[in-house]
């Protein structure tokens, strides 16, 4: 999480973390057992209080000012990623690169500088991560 925690705010109510496997670059398995919301994924993946992955991605969002250039474009996530390889870049970037700024957002160990109030608490819960996980996917082109 890191000190980015206090920008993203943490998930609201924090629920104990969902088990979930690694299998080489992805989580294959869902982490609440069903397909996320498209819409809501849409909505947290643009939000400047939740998501706030604009802060570094651009994307096909013609409406929303100030994208990113730090990192890949979301344009096309879904033709370059399946949904497991993106459950895992959300849950735990640094599995795949441990040098990432991207934050984990849904990990509570190997935070550093975390304001007490966001102290063993998620930035999204396992909801969101399936909701934003579904949004992608829907990104083809």
């Amino acid at each position: 999480m890191g000190a980015l925690a206090t920008v993203f705010g943490a998930a609201s109510a924090q629920e104990a973390l969902v088990p979930f496997k690694v299998e080489g670059d992805a989580i294959q398995q869902s982490l609440t057992g069903q397909p996320g919301d498209p819409a809501e994924g849409r909505r947290i993946v643009i939000s400047r209080q939740s998501g706030l992955c604009l802060l570094c991605h651009s994307g096909p969002f013609p409406d929303e000012r100030f994208q990113g250039t730090l990192a890949p474009s979301l344009a096309g996530a879904g033709a370059r990623w399946t949904a497991g390889q993106l459950r895992l870049r959300l849950v735990d970037g640094r599995r795949l690169n441990p040098d990432t700024i991207m934050p984990s957002y849904y990990v509570l160990d190997g935070a550093v500088r975390v304001a007490p109030s966001f102290a063993a608490k998620t930035i999204l819960n396992a909801a969101q991560i399936e909701d934003v996980v579904a949004f992608l996917s829907t990104l083809r082109d």
